[in-house]
């Protein structure tokens, strides 16, 4: 019995030293495992952060370049038919779009889908102000129809999608 005594009062401190032991080497694990996630989290915002900026940039540029506004100034509706103007803005749209499709990756799906609205939004308007003008009428007046049509639009999508990117970069700054 004295031995089994004797051994319990060697064990017992022996367990408690070695328990406190477990428990500073599990605490000192965790700190260190969260300084490194701290560190990748640092290094990740470092490199993710300027490709998301270009990313807002060429998005903006994007909606910048397919408001009718800016489409129709950039083509030559003067020396075009309005079937060949339509053809060739409703062309440049998808050009653009498909240009900046990958930019998606960096924006959330509420913001990508503002942007894919705009996109819609703004060849609705090439293609209702196609309709509205005569089969044979010169690019000029297609033009001239382009600019009514999105002076009535009263939600602008445009300007909305820009306001989305914007919002988004707005976020890590």
């Amino acid at each position: 019995m004295e031995y089994a005594i004797d051994l319990l009062k060697i064990l017992l401190p022996a367990g408690i030293v070695l328990y406190g032991m477990y428990l500073v080497v599990i605490s000192f694990l965790a700190k260190e495992r969260e300084k490194l996630i701290v560190e990748l989290k640092t290094q990740n915002s470092q490199t993710i952060l300027p490709i998301r900026l270009q990313a807002a940039e060429r998005l903006c540029l994007l909606l910048e370049r397919i408001s009718p506004n800016n489409l129709v100034r950039r083509s030559n509706p003067g020396s075009l038919t309005a079937a060949e103007l339509h053809a060739q803005l409703l062309h440049e749209v998808r050009e653009e779009f498909n240009h900046n499709f990958s930019q998606q990756v960096y924006f959330s799906e509420q913001t990508w889908e503002a942007v894919k609205n705009a996109v819609e939004n703004v060849n609705t308007i090439i293609n209702q102000s196609r309709q509205s003008v005569a089969a044979e009428a010169s690019g000029m007046e297609l033009a001239r129809a382009i600019f009514s049509k999105s002076l009535e639009q009263n939600n602008d999508a445009v300007s909305y999608a820009l306001k989305q990117v914007k919002s988004e970069i707005n976020i890590y700054f």
